[in-house]
């Protein structure tokens, strides 16, 4: 089968990922061990008990999800499960350019972890804020948008799928416009948990550092196409170090991006990493094309037998 990889973002992170993997499989408890020596705090600890509670915090957050997908990715292709393509949900992106061979698994690493603390430096002190929009099309927003930025920065960072979008800012003007979006008919407005106004120009400091940063990396040509969320789309001739450092002040076109996986020609995608959203996305913006998610070492156990009913074909 022809599959696409699609990685989770940041938000679906949860004390005990990958704990369950890190029992049972040789080649996750690698990668782990591996990606702990990249980062200045207890990786593993944070990831499967986070007795502090900082998992959540964005500078942890990034390389444990990181390492987390690597390591599953390795257990995955010791089975023979291997990606046609790749794309990721903001963070997820850098997994998949990790499964494309664009920079190992130690890289992707310590790179999301400079990540973190930099998006982490460019939010404090501001007075941000994001929302979901639930029910309500990209014009009418972008309009509540527009007519909100009188009160400052607003804009639509995530579009995630038809009917869900994602607002952020300077929290004046994303409450302005979350307001305006309920009078314009959105159905519901939720406030997100999140540290920062993540993919919207206030992160133009964290794409700064990250240039720099980027100029200390070998990248290396992916050799599966990446679907990068800046541009909803494979990178054509464009440099994927400023990819990333648009990436992180630009908007993600999640949606655009699984409309494009599904024109490649797929046979299904499997989603990698904590929870299913993305699986979500997938069946909102492109039902035919099928989805599986792996979590956990039940989930990697049973891939085997999903992709044979996928496929539609019976067991031998």
């Amino acid at each position: 089968m022809r599959l696409g990889f699609l990685y989770a973002g940041q938000g679906s992170q949860h004390p005990g990922m990958g704990a369950d993997l890190y029992e049972s499989y040789p080649a996750f408890r690698r990668v782990l061990d591996q990606a702990a020596e990249e980062v200045d705090f207890d990786l593993k600890e944070v990831s499967f008990q986070d007795r502090q509670g900082i998992l959540n915090e964005t500078r942890y957050t990034q390389p444990c999800m990181v390492a987390f997908a690597a390591g599953l990715t390795a257990v995955l292709e010791e089975r023979g499960v291997v990606p046609a393509a790749a794309a990721g949900l903001s963070l997820g992106e850098y997994s998949a350019l990790h499964a494309a061979g664009v920079f190992d698994a130690r890289t992707a690493v310590g790179l999301t972890a400079f990540r973190g603390r930099a998006m982490e430096e460019a939010a404090a002190g501001r007075e941000s804020a994001m929302m979901a929009v639930l029910g309500m099309g990209r014009e009418l927003l972008q309009a509540a948008c527009d007519e909100a930025a009188a009160l400052g920065c607003v804009t639509i960072a995530n579009y995630n799928c038809p009917g869900q979008l994602v607002i952020g800012g300077e929290r004046a003007a994303v409450e302005r416009a979350a307001a305006l979006a309920k009078e314009k008919g959105a159905k519901r407005c939720l406030p997100l948990n999140v540290s920062g106004p993540f993919h919207t120009p206030l992160m133009a400091p964290a794409g700064e550092a990250l240039r720099e940063y980027f100029k200390g990396i070998d990248f290396a040509a992916p050799r599966i196409p990446v679907v990068f969320n800046c541009l909803g789309d494979t990178a054509g001739g464009a440099s994927i170090p400023e990819l990333l450092v648009r990436q992180v002040q630009s908007s993600v076109w999640m949606e655009d991006s699984i409309r494009r996986l599904a024109s490649m020609g797929l046979d299904a995608l499997v989603e990698i990493g904590p929870g299913k959203a993305l699986s979500g996305f997938v069946r909102k913006t492109a039902p035919e094309l099928r989805v599986v998610a792996v979590e956990t070492a039940a989930d990697v156990e049973a891939l085997p037998e999903k992709l044979l009913e996928l496929a539609g074909k019976e067991r031998p």
